[in-house]
Protein backbone atom coordinates (compact mmCIF):
# COMPACT_ATOMS: atom_id res chain seq x y z
CA UNK A 1 0.00 0.00 0.00
CA UNK A 2 1.45 3.37 -1.05
CA UNK A 3 -1.65 5.50 -0.57
CA UNK A 4 -0.84 8.87 1.03
CA UNK A 5 2.81 7.97 1.53
CA UNK A 6 5.32 10.73 0.75
CA UNK A 7 7.13 10.45 -2.56
CA UNK A 8 10.82 11.16 -3.10
CA UNK A 9 12.38 12.21 -6.41
CA UNK A 10 16.15 12.27 -6.90
CA UNK A 11 16.86 14.62 -9.82
CA UNK A 12 20.36 14.20 -11.21
CA UNK A 13 22.28 15.18 -14.30
CA UNK A 14 21.64 11.87 -16.09
CA UNK A 15 18.63 10.27 -14.42
CA UNK A 16 15.48 11.11 -12.45
CA UNK A 17 14.56 8.43 -9.90
CA UNK A 18 11.50 8.24 -7.69
CA UNK A 19 9.56 6.05 -5.29
CA UNK A 20 7.03 6.29 -2.47
CA UNK A 21 8.77 6.06 0.90
CA UNK A 22 7.78 4.40 4.18
CA UNK A 23 9.15 6.92 6.70
CA UNK A 24 8.68 4.50 9.60
CA UNK A 25 11.34 2.27 8.07
CA UNK A 26 13.23 4.70 5.85
CA UNK A 27 12.70 2.40 2.87
CA UNK A 28 11.04 2.46 -0.52
CA UNK A 29 7.41 1.32 -0.30
CA UNK A 30 7.51 0.18 -3.94
CA UNK A 31 10.20 -0.48 -6.50
CA UNK A 32 11.66 2.80 -7.71
CA UNK A 33 11.28 4.02 -11.28
CA UNK A 34 13.96 5.82 -13.31
CA UNK A 35 13.54 8.12 -16.31
CA UNK A 36 16.42 9.65 -18.22
CA UNK A 37 16.97 13.34 -17.51
CA UNK A 38 15.78 15.36 -20.54
CA UNK A 39 18.21 17.39 -22.61
CA UNK A 40 18.16 20.29 -22.20
CA UNK A 41 17.13 19.81 -18.57
CA UNK A 42 15.06 23.00 -18.32
CA UNK A 43 12.64 23.34 -15.38
CA UNK A 44 9.63 22.92 -17.69
CA UNK A 45 11.06 19.77 -19.32
CA UNK A 46 11.88 18.26 -15.94
CA UNK A 47 8.41 19.09 -14.60
CA UNK A 48 6.91 17.00 -17.43
CA UNK A 49 9.10 14.07 -16.39
CA UNK A 50 7.93 14.45 -12.78
CA UNK A 51 4.32 14.24 -13.93
CA UNK A 52 5.15 11.08 -15.90
CA UNK A 53 7.03 9.60 -12.95
CA UNK A 54 4.23 10.26 -10.46
CA UNK A 55 1.77 8.80 -12.96
CA UNK A 56 3.48 5.44 -12.51
CA UNK A 57 2.31 5.46 -8.87
CA UNK A 58 -1.38 6.45 -9.09
CA UNK A 59 -2.08 5.38 -5.50
CA UNK A 60 0.59 7.66 -4.03
CA UNK A 61 -0.98 10.88 -2.76
CA UNK A 62 1.36 12.28 -0.11
CA UNK A 63 3.74 15.24 -0.31
CA UNK A 64 6.55 15.12 -2.87
CA UNK A 65 10.18 15.93 -2.13
CA UNK A 66 12.65 16.67 -4.93
CA UNK A 67 16.45 16.84 -4.76
CA UNK A 68 18.22 19.43 -6.90
CA UNK A 69 22.00 19.58 -7.53
CA UNK A 70 22.20 23.23 -6.51
CA UNK A 71 21.56 25.73 -3.75
CA UNK A 72 17.87 25.99 -2.77
CA UNK A 73 16.52 28.83 -0.62
CA UNK A 74 12.85 28.77 0.32
CA UNK A 75 12.02 26.66 -2.71
CA UNK A 76 13.92 28.88 -5.16
CA UNK A 77 16.95 27.40 -6.95
CA UNK A 78 19.97 29.70 -6.69
CA UNK A 79 22.68 27.72 -8.50
CA UNK A 80 22.82 25.12 -11.26
CA UNK A 81 25.54 22.47 -11.12
CA UNK A 82 25.26 19.98 -13.99
CA UNK A 83 21.74 21.16 -14.90
CA UNK A 84 20.38 23.84 -17.23
CA UNK A 85 21.13 27.46 -16.25
CA UNK A 86 17.42 28.29 -16.58
CA UNK A 87 17.05 26.81 -13.09
CA UNK A 88 18.73 29.80 -11.48
CA UNK A 89 16.00 31.97 -9.94
CA UNK A 90 13.23 29.42 -10.58
CA UNK A 91 10.65 28.97 -7.81
CA UNK A 92 10.80 25.20 -8.13
CA UNK A 93 8.37 24.54 -5.28
CA UNK A 94 5.66 26.52 -7.09
CA UNK A 95 6.52 25.21 -10.56
CA UNK A 96 6.34 21.56 -9.54
CA UNK A 97 3.33 22.01 -7.27
CA UNK A 98 1.42 23.63 -10.15
CA UNK A 99 2.58 21.00 -12.69
CA UNK A 100 1.82 17.93 -10.58
CA UNK A 101 -1.10 19.10 -8.44
CA UNK A 102 0.79 17.81 -5.41
CA UNK A 103 2.45 19.53 -2.45
CA UNK A 104 6.07 19.67 -3.66
CA UNK A 105 9.15 20.77 -1.70
CA UNK A 106 12.63 21.06 -3.23
CA UNK A 107 15.89 20.48 -1.34
CA UNK A 108 19.60 20.41 -2.17
CA UNK A 109 20.67 16.86 -3.05
CA UNK A 110 23.44 16.58 -0.44
CA UNK A 111 21.10 17.98 2.24
CA UNK A 112 18.54 15.28 1.41
CA UNK A 113 21.18 12.56 1.70
CA UNK A 114 22.34 14.03 4.99
CA UNK A 115 18.86 14.01 6.48
CA UNK A 116 18.39 10.39 5.46
CA UNK A 117 21.70 9.26 6.95
CA UNK A 118 20.95 11.02 10.26
CA UNK A 119 17.43 9.66 10.55
CA UNK A 120 17.91 6.14 9.20
CA UNK A 121 21.53 5.48 8.29
CA UNK A 122 25.09 5.74 9.55
CA UNK A 123 24.38 8.68 11.90
CA UNK A 124 21.15 7.35 13.41
CA UNK A 125 21.11 7.96 17.16
CA UNK A 126 24.05 10.40 17.10
CA UNK A 127 23.39 13.64 18.96
CA UNK A 128 25.21 16.90 18.27
CA UNK A 129 26.65 18.06 14.97
CA UNK A 130 26.89 15.55 12.12
CA UNK A 131 28.58 16.54 8.85
CA UNK A 132 27.67 14.33 5.91
CA UNK A 133 29.92 14.64 2.85
CA UNK A 134 29.46 13.04 -0.55
CA UNK A 135 32.66 12.41 -2.50
CA UNK A 136 31.92 12.31 -6.22
CA UNK A 137 32.39 14.70 -9.13
CA UNK A 138 32.48 17.38 -6.45
CA UNK A 139 32.05 17.33 -2.67
CA UNK A 140 28.51 17.74 -1.40
CA UNK A 141 27.85 18.45 2.26
CA UNK A 142 25.07 18.52 4.81
CA UNK A 143 25.18 19.95 8.33
CA UNK A 144 22.66 18.38 10.69
CA UNK A 145 22.52 19.43 14.35
CA UNK A 146 20.42 17.26 16.67
CA UNK A 147 18.36 16.19 13.68
CA UNK A 148 17.82 19.72 12.33
CA UNK A 149 19.23 20.54 8.89
CA UNK A 150 21.31 23.68 8.36
CA UNK A 151 20.79 23.94 4.57
CA UNK A 152 23.11 24.78 1.68
CA UNK A 153 26.44 24.43 3.47
CA UNK A 154 28.44 23.89 0.22
CA UNK A 155 31.56 22.86 2.16
CA UNK A 156 33.12 21.38 -0.94
CA UNK A 157 33.91 24.94 -2.02
CA UNK A 158 36.01 25.90 0.99
CA UNK A 159 39.32 27.39 -0.08
CA UNK A 160 42.16 25.25 1.28
CA UNK A 161 45.80 25.99 0.43
CA UNK A 162 44.66 28.31 -2.33
CA UNK A 163 42.42 25.72 -4.02
CA UNK A 164 38.70 25.04 -4.13
CA UNK A 165 38.63 22.00 -1.84
CA UNK A 166 36.71 19.72 -4.17
CA UNK A 167 39.14 20.37 -7.03
CA UNK A 168 41.78 18.43 -5.06
CA UNK A 169 39.85 16.15 -2.72
CA UNK A 170 36.76 14.97 -4.65
CA UNK A 171 36.73 11.45 -6.05
CA UNK A 172 36.96 12.96 -9.54
CA UNK A 173 40.33 14.48 -8.57
CA UNK A 174 41.55 11.03 -7.44
CA UNK A 175 40.52 9.57 -10.79
CA UNK A 176 41.78 12.45 -12.90
CA UNK A 177 45.21 12.49 -11.27
CA UNK A 178 45.35 8.70 -10.90
CA UNK A 179 46.08 9.01 -7.17
CA UNK A 180 46.60 5.98 -5.01
CA UNK A 181 44.15 5.60 -2.12
CA UNK A 182 47.03 6.47 0.24
CA UNK A 183 47.81 9.73 -1.57
CA UNK A 184 44.13 10.62 -1.84
CA UNK A 185 43.69 9.96 1.88
CA UNK A 186 46.37 12.57 2.59
CA UNK A 187 44.27 15.17 0.75
CA UNK A 188 41.14 14.00 2.54
CA UNK A 189 42.98 14.35 5.85
CA UNK A 190 43.74 18.00 5.02
CA UNK A 191 40.12 18.56 4.04
CA UNK A 192 38.53 16.93 7.08
CA UNK A 193 41.02 18.56 9.48
CA UNK A 194 39.89 21.93 8.09
CA UNK A 195 36.26 20.99 8.77
CA UNK A 196 37.26 19.85 12.28
CA UNK A 197 38.93 23.19 12.96
CA UNK A 198 35.93 25.19 11.75
CA UNK A 199 33.02 23.14 13.15
CA UNK A 200 34.24 20.66 15.82
CA UNK A 201 31.67 18.08 14.68
CA UNK A 202 30.70 14.96 16.59
CA UNK A 203 30.68 12.70 13.53
CA UNK A 204 31.59 12.67 9.83
CA UNK A 205 29.62 10.47 7.43
CA UNK A 206 31.15 9.85 4.00
CA UNK A 207 28.86 9.04 1.07
CA UNK A 208 29.06 8.97 -2.70
CA UNK A 209 29.68 5.92 -4.87
CA UNK A 210 33.25 5.58 -3.62
CA UNK A 211 31.93 4.91 -0.08
CA UNK A 212 31.50 1.28 -1.20
CA UNK A 213 35.30 1.12 -1.06
CA UNK A 214 35.58 2.98 2.26
CA UNK A 215 37.76 0.30 3.88
CA UNK A 216 40.49 1.20 1.37
CA UNK A 217 40.77 4.88 2.31
CA UNK A 218 38.82 5.92 5.43
CA UNK A 219 41.21 4.17 7.86
CA UNK A 220 44.01 6.25 6.29
CA UNK A 221 42.28 9.58 7.02
CA UNK A 222 44.14 10.87 10.09
CA UNK A 223 41.68 12.99 12.09
CA UNK A 224 40.36 13.03 15.66
CA UNK A 225 36.64 12.96 14.84
CA UNK A 226 34.90 9.65 14.22
CA UNK A 227 34.41 9.14 10.47
CA UNK A 228 32.17 6.40 9.02
CA UNK A 229 30.83 5.40 5.60
CA UNK A 230 27.25 6.20 4.61
CA UNK A 231 24.89 3.20 4.62
CA UNK A 232 21.87 4.25 2.52
CA UNK A 233 23.95 4.77 -0.62
CA UNK A 234 21.80 5.42 -3.71
CA UNK A 235 18.56 5.37 -1.71
CA UNK A 236 19.54 8.36 0.41
CA UNK A 237 18.37 11.07 -2.01
CA UNK A 238 14.88 9.65 -2.53
CA UNK A 239 14.37 8.83 1.16
CA UNK A 240 15.74 12.19 2.34
CA UNK A 241 13.61 14.12 -0.16
CA UNK A 242 10.43 12.37 1.02
CA UNK A 243 11.36 13.05 4.65
CA UNK A 244 12.09 16.72 3.91
CA UNK A 245 8.78 17.21 2.10
CA UNK A 246 6.84 15.66 4.95
CA UNK A 247 8.47 17.82 7.59
CA UNK A 248 8.22 21.01 5.50
CA UNK A 249 4.52 20.36 4.93
CA UNK A 250 3.68 19.98 8.62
Amino acid sequence: MVANLPFGIDFGGTGIKGAPVDLDKGEFAAERERIRTPSPSTPQAVAKVFVELLGKFPDSGGPVGVTVPGVVRHGVVRSAANIDEEWIGTDADKLFTDATGRDVHVVNDADAAGLAEVRYGAAKGHAGLVIVTTLGTGIGSALVYNGVLVPNSELGHLEIDGHDAESRAANSAREREELSMKDWAKRLTTYYRTLEMLFSPDLFVVGGGISKESEEFLPLVDIETEIVPATLRNQAGVVGAALYATEEGE
